[in-house]
């Protein structure tokens, strides 16, 4: 089995949204449940290819922008926040083998506590 298609079964068995973006704001991979969320609930379309920002609205986009700048700087995940549909949102960067910041992805969970 071909390692990237081996990584789209293990993210896509994730229960949660998975969004991959790139350091030019652009949506590179969603899993199922992120496509399902977006395309399905949301009534978003065709979001892979577009930018990030099609989505989220002037404050949202600040505060993302303000993540990946401390991501361009080294840090590590990022809290963001709860969702209207209460999970919490957090940035993860993505680094290359010179450890250089190619991307990010948008990771959710059940917000467990009250």
């Amino acid at each position: 089995m071909e390692k990237e298609k081996l990584l789209e079964y293990i993210l896509d068995s994730y229960p949660y949204k998975v969004v991959f973006v790139d350091v030019d704001f652009i949506i590179r991979y969603m899993n199922k449940a992120a496509k399902y969320h977006y395309y399905e609930v949301r009534g978003y379309k065709d979001l892979i290819g577009k930018s990030l920002f099609e989505c989220h609205n002037e404050n949202s986009q600040e505060k993302i922008k303000q993540a990946v700048d401390k991501l361009k700087n080294h840090a590590n995940e990022i809290f963001l926040g709860v969702t209207p549909d209460n999970q919490r949102f957090y940035l993860n960067p993505v680094r290359d083998e010179n450890g250089e910041l190619i991307g990010f992805f948008e990771r959710f969970e059940l917000n467990l506590q009250k």
